[in-house]
């Protein structure tokens, strides 16, 4: 291994001198600086951080958990986090919670372990008001952005979310304005703040339109391909008389959109179907789908923006971005009877 005493010896200068050369001290001359930067790259001298992370008390780790990398919500925002830590000179590392509470704590406590210098977090949420990892992470006073929506066990710290009530009531309202009355919402977890948005931004709509709440357009329907699958068929064998289906998310309305398709109802002749994320399969589904084009790329800019704030001490503010319908095909206006 290369050390900075091998390039002193062989630039004949002193440690000192090659040490602030490749530190950009004001002090080394600038053909200097070239002069070692040159040598150090010629004999592939690699800087060691640890060292570093002891001098400076910092590690250049960043943390980040999320549920899956298979999840395509999480695509841009992991890449804007990345691209930004890259320019930094951090590194950025990867857990995956699987949606598990355990899981979630052990990936925060070995992130800890590493010493970060600061994490972002999608919660796994849970129905406790308190959960002590995050009290433990509290504690530590390591800088802690939530991606996504606060629950009460992480209320104290900053975070990044989409104005999901506003999104879901535009949404309703695109599907009222084409003249649906009977419209399905297949609602998401009922424990995440997000999809109760969601639910009380149709439920808003509806009522601002004076189109009574029916219980019996409402299926519970998760968050994946599978369960959108499930609630389709019990929302077919069940014959509620809607003219449109509106999703709590792209995963659930693609997964009900395919088996109504595979059922031999028309999407959207016989059903309108509304998503939520604009997640990239959505434009390029069998009947390109109508959604809600969430800013992933921004909430990850917004997430860095405001670790860089906590990391110098500063005490930013919690961001709700707002997001927009994107109408493709998969929506008209109900048939006349």
């Amino acid at each position: 291994m290369i050390r900075l005493k091998d390039i002193a010896a062989r630039a004949r200068v002193s440690i000192m001198t090659v040490s602030k050369s490749l530190h950009d001290a004001p002090d080394i001359s600038a053909a200097t600086k070239a002069r070692i930067r040159q040598l150090a790259a010629q004999m592939g001298y690699v800087p060691d951080t640890a060292a570093q992370g002891l001098r400076t008390r910092t590690t250049k780790l960043l943390g980040l958990i999320i549920p899956a990398v298979t999840n395509p919500m999480f695509a841009r925002i992991v890449m804007a986090i990345e691209e930004r830590a890259h320019e930094l000179g951090c590194e950025l590392i990867l857990a995956h919670s699987l949606n598990s509470v355990e899981r979630e704590e052990k990936c925060i406590r070995r992130l800890l372990a590493r010493r970060v210098d600061g994490l972002f977090i999608s919660p796994v949420y849970r129905m406790e008001t308190s959960a002590p990892i995050y009290e433990e992470l509290r504690a530590s006073r390591v800088p802690v952005i939530i991606l996504g929506h606060r629950a009460r066990f992480c209320a104290p710290f900053v975070n990044v979310e989409t104005d999901d009530l506003a999104a879901s009531y535009a949404a309703t309202n695109h599907l009222l304005g084409l003249g649906h009355r009977r419209i399905a919402f297949f609602a998401g977890p009922a424990v995440c703040p997000w999809a109760q948005e969601r639910f009380d931004g149709y439920r808003r709509a509806l009522l601002e339109a004076k189109v009574e709440l029916d219980d019996q357009l409402v299926f519970n329907a998760g968050s994946t391909i599978e369960e959108g699958e499930k609630a389709a068929l019990q929302f077919l064998q069940e014959s509620p008389g809607a003219t449109a289906v509106q999703a709590v998310n792209d995963l659930v309305a693609i997964g009900a959109a395919n088996l109504f398709l595979n059922q031999g109802q028309r999407i959207p002749q016989d059903l309108s179907v509304v998503g939520f994320g604009n997640i990239l399969v959505a434009e390029y589904f069998r009947v390109p789908l109508t959604t809600i084009r969430q800013p992933k790329l921004r909430l990850g800019v917004a997430a860095m923006e405001a670790m860089l704030k906590l990391q110098q001490g500063r005490h930013p503010n919690s961001m709700r971005l707002p997001a927009e319908i994107i109408i493709r095909q998969s929506t008209t206006a109900p048939r006349a009877k």
